[in-house]
């Protein structure tokens, strides 16, 4: 069975996962026009020369309806008879079992919901856009499962679809450069098929969307081949390749440092310090002592700092007693910004120890910013542990949140505790108490600043 849309379509369908819940209502869907038209048909033709392929292989194992496929014990066995059920199906059986995904638990309902319209948007991508143009809110969680895995079978007509319904895709967003943008989906997918064509339509999308996209397919590029991304880079605004260099430089960096060394050198003064720290972070996966050596001679200044952070990420990994020894040797400045990620996977591992190197820092910023990682990333320690090492915190903003965080998981295990803890704490401002003592296990403060 192939189904390239389903690790990606995954990945969307999670993230939007706790829009997805409040998602009903209804409005009427757009025209498509006649480019759509001509786009359904060539999805629908080369979905049938896949189905052709695969039909021997998937016949016996097919589900005959939806609550054999969700009733299936075991995650994965579910995942797969979803798949071979809704691989059989035709655009207009799709259509009635989309009717069906509102009244399922919601759990099941996101499960069933990006399988089924990444399934739909291979072979009727037009009839599954008009769908989710019916869904209300939900449609914005629905559009970017079927926008990829259309643009997986088919990327000319998906992009054109993009171009001509532009609305449709507005409130489209994500981590990261052109995390969740449509016109980098289209970019990445149609990258993996022809680089050349994807970074001409590429070039041709006005404003953002333009930069976004180009550095998709760079990035997608880099990924097997940095030195071509390199050279596709250079037909980029040279005012806009700042995402792109980073990109190939993080792949260069994993795969041959020696030679994306020599390529830094290549570029511009004032791009050189930011691709090395991606450099370095691509070659700390593997060689994290080598970057870290390389990130310590770099020039002072902000790309070093980052360097020096994400290196220490990928060193905690792997050997959290060295991680925290290359901590101890940088200035307080760089220690506030790189703890963060060392403390992380430290408590995730070695809750103790980490709780043990916090509690031994100087009080200043670098332990406020420790105990602001432990209290939100330690699963194993005591409730009473944190909150009172949440209270010793200097900053009063990062106290009063950090506090109210810690306070709401001990709310969860113990509410008569927590509330006792609360009111009988001198530290805590008493109009804070209140909100604290009313929320319960609820919480408006925010977790640690970045």
């Amino acid at each position: 069975m192939k189904n390239p849309w389903i690790l990606p379509a995954a990945a969307l369908a999670l993230g939007a996962a706790g829009g997805f819940i409040t998602g009903k209502g209804s409005s009427s869907p757009d025209n498509a026009g006649a480019a759509a038209s001509e786009a359904g048909q060539r999805a629908r033709a080369s979905q049938r020369a896949i189905d052709a392929g695969d039909e021997n292989s998937r016949g016996a194992a097919r589900m005959k309806n939806l609550e054999d496929a969700i009733n299936t014990p075991g995650h994965s066995a579910r995942i797969k008879n979803l798949l071979d059920f809704y691989s059989g199906l035709s655009p207009e059986q799709l259509a009635e079992e989309a009717k069906k995904l509102e009244g399922m638990p919601m759990s099941e309902r996101i499960m069933a919901s990006f399988l089924l319209f990444g399934r739909w948007a291979e072979v009727d991508p037009t009839a599954a856009m008009a769908h989710a143009n019916t869904m209300g809110f939900a449609a914005g969680f629905v559009r970017p499962t079927i926008l990829q895995s259309w643009a997986s079978v088919d990327p000319e007509n998906a992009a054109k679809y993009y171009n001509e319904n532009p609305r449709e895709f507005a409130m489209m967003g994500g981590p990261g450069p052109g995390g969740g943008n449509g016109a980098s989906m289209i970019a990445a997918e149609w990258a993996k098929q022809d680089p050349q064509a994807a970074l001409a339509w590429a070039s041709s999308l006005p404003g953002g969307d333009k930069n976004r996209a180009m550095t998709s397919v760079i990035r997608e590029v880099a990924m097997n081949d940095p030195k071509k991304a390199a050279e596709m880079a250079g037909s980029m605004d040279p005012a806009e390749r700042g995402d792109a260099y980073s990109s190939i430089a993080r792949s260069y960096g994993a795969k041959n440092f020696a030679e994306a060394e020599t390529w830094v050198r290549s570029l511009p003064a004032d791009e050189q310090g930011r691709a090395m720290a991606s450099a370095l972070e691509g070659l700390s996966q593997t060689s994290p002592d080598l970057a870290w050596t390389k990130a310590q001679a770099m020039p002072d200044g902000d790309d070093k700092n980052r360097a020096l952070r994400n290196v220490l990420e990928n060193l905690s990994k792997q050997n959290s007693t060295a991680a925290l020894k290359q901590l101890s040797t940088l200035t307080p400045e760089q220690q506030e910004r790189s703890i963060g990620p060392v403390i992380q996977n430290l408590a995730a591992t070695d809750n103790a120890a980490a709780l043990n190197y916090v509690q031994g820092l100087a009080q200043g910023p670098v332990r406020d910013r420790g105990i602001q990682e432990m209290i939100q990333f330690d699963r194993k320690s005591e409730p009473s542990t944190l909150i009172a090492l949440a209270e010793t915190i200097t900053d009063e903003g990062d106290r009063n949140r950090t506090v109210g965080m810690a306070a709401m998981r001990w709310m969860r295990e113990d509410e008569t505790a927590a509330k006792n803890y609360i009111q009988s704490s001198a530290s805590i401002p008493d109009n804070m108490k209140q909100r604290m003592l009313e929320g319960g296990g609820r919480w408006g403060g925010r977790g640690p600043r970045r």
